[in-house]
């Protein structure tokens, strides 16, 4: 893929005077086994324990039956440290896990143990797998992540489906490891702010000057004043900045007019919604890679849900959400959070991946459309559960402005070409629907059918909401 990646070089001497908020006091706890890149001495918001599965058993053959169709790995009843969030890894990133996952906890401060819970398996949210961040060769296959909510000891178990036309008896993938995520502290709650790191400045000022630096909320807006938001796209800057070809990037249609200012000057960016930035919700800017990466505009939105459960709390919602990104990135080995940006149930809207709200940030949330969209995760798991009011309308608000930004109709359709995936090959021009699920992109069952049901609602809402 042909992204752009632009530096993030901040002077020292900003950083003493920027208003920014407390890393926590807590220090990133060890396991039996952890990978935290550029963990130093100073406090962590979080950990990660990674313990490697190991066989339960194997059935036995039955005399004269046929041989065993599949194999368990797992873990008997552990005690750890504290974790709220869980999810499986596997060492090959193009592998699949076929077949079924499900975990216990016991809570914290508590002598009994929950029910069993199913790990989505296919988790299809991903960066594209020639792009730079796959060649980077840190990625890991990996499950959906699990919200369990503070506990303190797990079993595991994890079985391999019967043999298919495409998978062998018995087979899971290799070096499968479970992972238990502990969010840590929210930062802004924290006593003595430290001077911010050149990450957290550049994922601030990515956002100038919708917010000023150190912001934790970017404010809402009537659509008079949002139109002027297209003039904080950074297109064209990006175009000079783009190293890799010049723009357009793959995955862009010239038949299309879609860049900002061309057609109608932002005359259908809806009113901008509030959006809490990464520092809001407590981001660990330590983690992800330094550098944006950007393709040339936004001309889609997936929605997602993050198959991560329904047990949060909206209290929790930031919670939950550092769990994920610090899933993607240590665990999965992502260059940072997937998704472009969150909306919790009680419909509030989080900045996901960094790189400013109003840019075309290049996501890892839908296999081989990930240029020239965006990708929005409404956190919680939507197979049998309706959506919430809330949620759903945030969609809506959402995209009626980021896409008006980019002149794109939420109610109309677009032309985006595959960079690969099981439902279109590499290169293939695919008509879409400009607010599309993530299923119609990738076979997955993502975003799950009650909200999937529900995004007839939010394109028409977004297009009346851009005065459409």
């Amino acid at each position: 893929m042909c992204g752009i990646l632009v530096s993030s070089t901040v002077t020292a001497c900003a950083a003493l005077t920027l208003p920014f908020l407390a890393t926590p006091s807590s220090a990133s706890t060890g396991s039996p086994a952890t990978h935290d890149p550029g963990v130093t001495a100073r406090s962590v918001p979080g950990s990660t324990q990674s313990l490697p599965l190991v066989p339960l058993h194997h059935k036995k053959r039955i005399a004269g039956g046929p041989e065993p169709t599949s194999t368990e790995q797992g873990l008997p009843q552990l005690e750890v440290k504290p974790f709220s969030l869980v999810g499986i890894v596997w060492d090959d990133a193009g592998a699949e896990l076929r077949g079924h996952a499900q975990v216990r906890t016991r809570p914290v401060g508590s002598r009994d143990w929950a029910d069993w819970q199913e790990v989505v398996t296919h988790d299809d949210d991903r960066p594209d797998p020639d792009s730079a961040e796959a060649r980077a060769g840190r990625l890991r296959g990996s499950t959906a992540p699990l919200w369990v909510g503070a506990s303190d000891a797990i079993q595991v178990r994890v079985r391999a489906d019967a043999a298919s036309g495409r998978t062998p008896a018995g087979s899971l993938p290799s070096g499968l490891r479970l992972e238990l995520v502990d969010p840590g502290v929210d930062r802004t709650r924290s006593a003595a702010p430290p001077v911010p790191s050149e990450n957290e400045l550049a994922a601030s000022a990515a956002n100038v000057p919708l917010a000023p630096l150190g912001a934790t909320e970017i404010p809402a807006l009537g659509k008079p004043e949002s139109e002027g938001d297209v003039d904080y796209t950074g297109v064209g800057d990006l175009q000079a900045d783009d190293e890799e070809g010049g723009y357009p990037p793959d995955g862009y249609d010239p038949e299309e007019s879609d860049r900002p200012g061309t057609a109608d000057g932002g005359r259908y960016v809806g009113p901008r919604p509030r959006i809490v930035t990464r520092a809001g919700w407590g981001a660990d800017e330590s983690l992800r890679e330094s550098g944006f990466v950007y393709t040339g505009a936004v001309r889609a939105a997936f929605v997602h849900h993050t198959a991560s459960g329904n047990r949060y709390s909206c209290s929790q919602s930031a919670s939950v959400i550092r769990g994920i990104y610090r899933y993607h990135v240590v665990s999965s080995g992502w260059r940072d959070l997937g998704y472009n940006f969150l909306i919790d149930k009680c419909g509030t809207i989080y900045e996901g991946r960094s790189g400013g709200v109003a840019r075309p940030v290049k996501g890892a949330h839908t296999l081989g459309f990930n240029s020239n969209s965006m990708g929005i995760a409404v956190l919680g798991t939507y197979g049998t559960t309706n959506p919430s009011t809330a949620a759903v309308d945030a969609v809506a608000d959402l995209t009626a402005w980021k896409l008006g930004l980019f002149g794109a109709n939420p109610a109309g359709t677009t032309s985006l070409v595959s960079g690969g995936g099981n439902l279109y090959k590499k290169g293939t021009k695919v008509r879409l629907k400009v607010i599309s699920g993530h299923r119609d992109g990738f076979s997955t069952e993502c975003p799950g059918d009650r909200l999937y049901r529900k995004l007839g609602t939010a394109r028409s809402v977004a297009a009346r909401l851009q005065g459409r």
